[in-house]
């Protein structure tokens, strides 16, 4: 049987309010073969959302005994709850031949980075601090002052901007798809990457 070539790593940050999970729903509807990595997360759902389709919702104390365990690929506490990702399920994707897509924040892009140097970390950003307000306010979810801590974490989280791979601005969100899928199709075409498809011609 022979071997498959690893499936590619490609990790979604962003500040709350920028239109992540949208871009990330979209670019899975344009790419079929990507798949998503389903976080596991302790905080409780909100209207709307499945487990096992948008996070696996945990307690606290099942999510600590996988941490220690060693299941967590990466994890980090946000706003005072644990997220995280399954290294198993990501190891049999990848293995498999799979791309996978990770929606995850800062932290754990910098743990995924560490363990998987080829993963490719785009961050999205908003085109201004008074659009990631209206937008954040526009969402009716969190109270006030919830979303003034959010600009806050998000004037942080933005500095880490400099160690991805790419930066995307959602000002407009058809030009950001635009711009991810441009991003997927590069990292597919990548040479090193083809160069086992192309090394094959010269033996035919």
């Amino acid at each position: 049987m022979k071997n498959k070539i690893p499936g590619d790593i490609f990790v979604i940050s962003a500040p709350s309010g920028t239109g992540k999970t949208t871009l990330t729903h979209l670019l899975l509807s344009c790419f079929p073969s990507l798949n998503f990595s389903i976080s596991y997360t302790t905080r409780p759902p909100r209207p709307g959302e499945k487990d096992g389709v948008d996070y696996f919702f945990v307690s606290r104390r099942h999510f600590e005994q996988m941490i220690s365990q060693g299941e967590m690929l990466e994890w980090a506490e946000v706003y005072g709850n644990y997220y995280g990702t399954s290294v198993r399920f990501l190891r049999e994707k990848i293995n498999a031949g799979k791309d996978i897509l990770l929606d995850i924040d800062v932290q754990g892009a910098r743990q995924v980075r560490r363990l998987f140097p080829q993963a490719v970390l785009i961050f999205i950003i908003p085109p201004s601090w008074e659009e990631l307000e209206k937008r954040l306010k526009k969402r009716a979810t969190d109270a006030p002052e919830e979303v003034k801590r959010r600009l806050t974490a998000a004037r942080e989280e933005i500095k880490a901007a400099r160690e991805f791979d790419y930066i995307v601005i959602n000002e407009s969100l058809d030009q950001a798809l635009q711009e991810l899928k441009g991003i997927i199709l590069a990292t597919k075409a990548n040479a090193k990457r083809r160069w086992p498809q192309v090394s094959k011609l010269f033996y035919e």
